[in-house]
């Protein structure tokens, strides 16, 4: 699978054809390009008789000298293989292998029609000259004029010419060269002392460039990025791109920030087969911005992935960064600058039929005040899933063996081997499904360093760990239908009960640190789960009953127009049940809800809710409203809540929209804001402006930082801490243009990433497929 990069080459000054590829795929825009203008072709009267190994020729008037030279006129055309002529007067000489035509004179081939004073063609070398002409890309919309125009079999070499993709009388941009060649056989352009104009006003001055005639990749120069931040100023960056071989290329950019200095930022991609590499480095020599600006400040991630037979796959991401602060100080677009973490594993797995298994090593670059997190070095994992012939039952056997490091001397390192056998016995029908399942999970845990550690928090950790314990589920549910009617239409509802037994026995685990285990969230899809903690370091305790339904309403497509799902835990005894803020304990969980609603063609709602009856408190919601007609119309209203999370929770309220002001101006527009702390997160303009033949995109952003106090950075020194003063809020803008028609077919600017521009992006509707 070839890469796929283009641009223009340019000696003194940068300027490209193309932008660079995305990392990620976009929505589909349609490309936009200028109507391609259907020249008059030129036909003989019997091109049946056309011989191309022949010269034919139609004119109302002819001369012939001695078998040596012809003299034609009145509507005289000529036609020799793919090439064609049209002019009031055509003069052959056979002896030399000359033709010369004048008097409204027009050619045509398979790649350009030209319009000219004369022309001038020889059959020795295959040449053909046109003085003052006009010529138009057949297929394509590129079009000039020049003062001659030489065709040979090489390509087109024109002199005091211009080019534009525009169909204007005055078209919005030109390219003036006092030479321009095109080349069939190199499948590129050169252009020399070229003066680019806008509506016929120069802008700057280009000595030499070179161009791409097709969608092949080209090394050279891409588009200039333009952009300001008050973090770090004006920023310029000017990528060079290096098509070092069909299945690899990368791209070197000189990044310069007034306020912090020039960075060096590079990308280096490779694919081979059902494997693809890409790694990114970026370098800063020193930070002008920082007080103490000794040191180096670098990003770097390395990313594999793919299969490299029928049954392994490989995977590899690795992020670092020089100190905490990086991401929200310089950012990238690797990552988040609300990151906590930067993860680095590496997996190789193997699968086959019914069983797989894989070893994997895993850590995480922490930032900033968040807990340490311990890396698995290794993770061995093995699972094996056999039907045994009988209710439909399968045996699944799963065994992992993880190695817990931790660079914090204080805190234990540990070694857990654990074995699960598992049978599940699923029944189904149309109307009904229960699932059983019974395992057996046996872990034995090593812990070294945990004297410190037990003394500190008052804990009781053993250095050996033995824990065996059962799990019992019973999942069922029922499916019911019916034909209803709603607004005058057949509508189907349904109504889906489920209820699930869930049992784990009671069993200290007090000796057992935690390395990798967190809770889970508990929406309405957790009720159903056979866990509350991810990991392994703690199996929940459980003797409960999930109980829920699902309501939806279906069209005449089976397309779903609502559906309300609620449901929630009850706890059958003392060792079970769940605790509020206030000490007080519950036999139930809190109510999950879960509500979707289509409420036009192109409009939903989504929202879902945790809500704790005991004490009459939402714990937790999230609700959008959401509109898209296509990539181009988006409208999004959002609010989310969670109660008693940083001692003051969270409630923040969204907006985003993107609409075309007409057909070739856009608007995209975002605001958060913090409804508890009263003040704005973030907010973005963006207008873009596309014709058929360029395009250019303005916004503004305005959103706020945030400082992780690095201690690497500033090496302890308080003093260097508080001369590093970051504004609140981080201003700027962006300008990005592109030129269409100069080196193949660019995607069009679209609007996906300025939607994901914002800290919380954009969450596209599922349902809204456009």
């Amino acid at each position: 699978m070839p890469l796929s990069r283009k641009s223009l080459f340019i000696i003194s000054f940068c300027f490209s054809s193309t932008a660079m590829a995305a990392a990620e795929p976009q929505t589909l825009v349609p490309y936009v390009e200028c109507p391609v203008p259907l020249p008059e072709p030129i036909v003989l009267t019997n091109p049946e008789l056309l011989d191309e190994q022949m010269i034919s020729i139609e004119s109302k008037n002819s001369y012939v000298e001695k078998n040596q030279s012809a003299r034609f006129s009145g509507a005289v055309k000529l036609a020799a293989g793919d090439k064609k002529i049209a002019a009031d007067e055509i003069l052959i000489d056979r002896k030399n292998g000359q033709i010369k035509a004048s008097g409204h004179t027009r050619f045509q081939n398979n790649s350009l029609t030209v319009e000219a004073e004369s022309l001038k063609g020889n059959s020795v070398d295959n040449t053909v000259v046109l003085t003052n002409s006009n010529y138009q890309l057949n297929g394509a919309p590129g079009k000039g004029s020049a003062g001659i125009l030489a065709i040979s079999e090489q390509g087109v070499r024109l002199k005091d010419a211009n080019f534009t993709t525009c169909t204007d009388v005055v078209p919005d941009w030109q390219i003036f060269a006092s030479e321009i060649n095109l080349n069939r056989e190199e499948d590129n352009g050169e252009a020399w002392n070229s003066v680019f104009r806008v509506k016929d006003v120069p802008v700057f001055y280009l000595p030499y460039f070179s161009f791409p005639l097709s969608d092949q990749r080209k090394t050279g120069f891409l588009y200039p990025q333009i952009s300001t931040s008050s973090k770090s100023g004006f920023k310029l960056g000017l990528p060079f791109y290096l098509n070092i071989s069909e299945n690899m290329d990368a791209t070197i950019t000189p990044y310069h920030m007034s306020k912090r200095g020039t960075q060096l930022k590079t990308e280096f991609r490779h694919l081979t087969g059902q494997l693809n590499t890409q790694i990114n480095f970026d370098y800063l020599d020193s930070d002008d911005e920082l007080a103490n600006n000794d040191d180096a400040r670098y990003l770097t991630r390395v990313q594999h992935a793919g299969t490299f037979s029928e049954n392994y796959r490989v995977h590899v991401d690795y992020g670092d960064i020089s100190d905490d602060n990086y991401l929200v100080d310089i950012g990238s677009d690797q990552f988040s600058k609300n990151d906590a973490y930067l993860l680095q594993v590496g997996e190789l797995s193997y699968f086959s039929t019914n069983w797989h298994s894989s070893i994997k090593v895993q850590d995480f670059k922490v930032l900033g005040q968040n807990s340490e997190s311990y890396s698995t070095l290794p993770q061995l994992e093995a699972e094996l899933y056999q039907p045994l012939g009988f209710l439909n039952s399968t045996l699944n056997v799963y065994g992992e063996y993880s190695h817990f490091d931790i660079s914090d001397p204080t805190l234990p390192t540990a070694d857990r081997l654990h074995l699960e056998t598992g049978l599940n016995i699923p029944f189904s029908k149309p109307g009904w499904f229960i699932n059983s399942d019974l395992r057996i999970m046996h872990t034995i845990y090593q812990q070294d360093n945990i004297d410190q550690i037990s003394q500190t928090l008052n804990l009781n950790l053993e250095q050996e760990v033995k824990r065996t314990l059962p799990k019992v589920r019973i999942h069922t549910g029922l499916n019911f239908d019916r034909p209803t009617t709603l607004f005058l239409e057949e509508k189907i509802q349904t109504f889906e009960p489920q209820v699930q037994y869930l049992y784990v026995p009671e069993k200290n685990q007090d000796d057992i640190y935690i390395y990798d285990t967190s809770a889970l969230q508990d929406d309405f899809y957790g009720l159903f789960r056979d866990k509350r903690f991810s990991g392994l370091d703690r199996i929940a305790q459980a003797n409960q009953v999930s109980v829920g339904a699902t309501t939806r309403i279906l069209n005449s497509n089976n397309t779903e127009l609502f559906r309300l799902s609620l449901g929630r835990i009850f706890y059958l005894d003392e060792a079970n049940l769940s605790f509020n803020e206030d000490g007080e304990d519950e036999n139930a969980s809190a109510v999950a809800g879960d509500l979707f609603v289509q409420l036009a063609k192109r409009w939903q709602l989504q929202t879902d809710i945790q809500y704790d009856t005991k004490q009459s408190v939402t714990d937790r919601s999230q609700v959008s409203i959401d509109y898209r007609k296509d990539a181009l119309n988006v409208f999004q209203l959002s609010h989310r809540y969670i109660r008693n999370i940083s001692d003051v929770g969270i409630e923040q309220a969204s907006a985003l929209a993107s609409f075309p002001i007409n057909k070739d101006w856009q608007f995209v527009g975002r605001v958060t804001h913090d409804l508890i702390r009263k003040r704005s997160l973030e907010a973005y303009a963006g207008l873009q402006y596309e014709s058929c033949c360029w395009a250019v995109r303005f916004a503004v952003h305005r959103s706020m930082n945030t400082n992780l106090d690095d201690d690497e950075l500033n090496q302890g020194d308080l003093n260097a801490l508080a001369q590093d003063t970051r504004d609140e809020f981080d201003n700027g803008f962006m300008l990005q243009f592109v030129l269409k028609g100069l080196g193949g077919k660019q995607k069009p600017l679209g609007v996906d990433d300025m939607l994901e521009s914002g800290i919380f992006g954009y969450k596209r509707p599922y349902f809204l497929s456009n």
